[in-house]
């Protein structure tokens, strides 16, 4: 090897190609720069100055175990897990799945087309009508539960969810990796090979039928499998009558009124109209209520307004769950239509030329 070649091969992949791969780094150092090394000449330079740690070098993440927590209802663990959980005889779907970290018990399933901030609604006010408001949700950072968009000015930082969380005093905890929310994984790997057995002998194949058999299929498998808490005290607490859940699980954004009392939202201009005068709602900030049905009600310090829609939009494209896209795509697609004088039709024509050639000369 030529004198100087290592040190000036460390000095290229110093300089441009410090997180490169040694064989891909070799491509550009032989290719670009004209350097006569070998890959593994390349590898065991990069490996010496600490550029590079191979496989069997490379440490694996260890993470500790972490503690139950003491009480039931102290911390639930919840998140979605899309499958083919009825094996191709339903839609594909996915399932929301609470899970109590004191006793691993499976709370609350429910199955959805697609984890989205409606069908989280739905599940967590089933899940607190039953058993009330659990000091902590424990969840992924999905972007129901966390704003995910980097240098996001606009708003307060909260999504709807935490936002309804927040309303109901329950901690929203969003976990850095996977393994921290080790005990709802692993039930997610239990219930893709139990549930989906179940649900085959019971001949199960559309949401319906399938939430439908959820309730029993809990209680056997809680039955089987659920662990006591070390303390027996249950953390769960009640609504209270300042609670309107209704008026929780919706989605929320406040606008401005303008000089006239108008604002918009999701293409719709509203009217308010008030007996008040005009010039005392000016510029004032009003919130707007969506709930899944599509209703909007205005409110204005908790006090609902009348509104009347006084002009719609035209609306610039459909809205869907980005889990939705490829399902949507696919049912608006028009089927294929060869034309005029697509190679078939030409095929088809002299085919029919040439029978009635042969039949004129029998």
């Amino acid at each position: 090897m030529a004198p100087g070649l290592e040190d000036l091969a460390l000095g290229l992949i110093k300089d441009h190609y410090p997180d490169f791969g040694p064989t891909l780094a070799h491509e550009y150092l032989t290719e670009k720069h004209r350097l006569p090394l070998s890959v593994s000449t390349v590898r065991n330079l990069m490996v010496k100055e600490g550029l590079w740690v191979g496989k069997e070098q490379r440490k694996k993440r260890v993470f500790q175990l972490r503690p139950r927590r003491a009480q039931e209802g102290e911390l639930i663990q919840i998140d979605g897990s899309e499958h083919e959980w009825f094996e191709g005889r339903g839609p594909y779907c996915t399932l929301l799945t609470f899970i109590d970290d004191a006793t691993s018990k499976i709370m609350h399933l429910k199955f959805v087309k697609s984890e989205n901030v409606f069908d989280y609604f739905q599940a967590a006010r089933e899940y607190i009508e039953l058993y009330g408001r659990p000091v902590a949700f424990y969840s992924d950072k999905h972007g129901v539960f966390r704003v995910n968009r980097e240098g996001a000015i606009s708003g307060t930082g909260m999504t709807q969810f935490g936002r309804a969380m927040a309303e109901l005093d329950i901690q929203l905890i969003c976990a850095n990796t996977p393994q921290a929310k080790g005990r709802v994984e692993r039930r997610h790997r239990d219930l893709q090979d139990r549930l989906i057995k179940a649900m085959r002998l019971e001949k199960i194949s559309t949401l319906k039928e399938a939430n439908a058999f959820l309730p029993s299929y809990i209680d056997d498998f809680n039955e089987r499998f659920a662990k006591s808490p070390q303390n027996k005290v249950n953390a769960h607490r009640p609504l209270l009558s300042e609670h309107s859940l209704d008026r929780i699980f919706c989605l929320k954004e406040p606008r401005i009124l303008s000089k006239n009392l108008t604002l918009q939202y999701k293409n719709i201009i509203y009217q308010i109209i008030s007996e008040r005068p005009s010039y005392i709602m000016r510029k004032t900030e009003v919130t707007v209520l969506e709930s899944k049905d599509g209703r909007v009600t205005i409110e204005h310090r908790g006090k609902s307004l009348v509104a009347v829609p006084y002009h719609q939009m035209q609306a610039r494209a459909e809205e869907v769950s980005s889990k939705e896209i490829a399902t949507a795509l696919e049912q608006k697609k028009k089927p294929y239509k060869p034309g005029k004088y697509h190679p078939w039709k030409s095929a088809r024509r002299g085919f029919s030329r040439r029978l009635r050639e042969l039949c004129l000369c029998d």
